[in-house]
């Protein structure tokens, strides 16, 4: 049996991306860079441009 090891060690080398971080240590600190929120923003304006465009109707007939 071996001793010293946490029962939920895992070895690095079982995945790529854990071997990764444990070769390069400095690579995985690094944050990921922030998600764009460009589709967000285009979608509240369809949103906002079709609710415009059914009050308008509405009120016109």
């Amino acid at each position: 049996m071996v001793t010293g090891m946490a029962e939920n060690y895992t070895d690095p080398s079982g995945n790529t991306e854990a071997f990764r971080a444990f070769v390069n240590p400095a690579e995985a600190e690094t944050p990921a860079p922030a998600a764009s929120r460009t589709p967000l923003l285009v979608g509240a304006a369809l949103v906002v441009v079709a609710l415009v465009a059914l009050v308008a109707w509405l009120a016109l007939s």
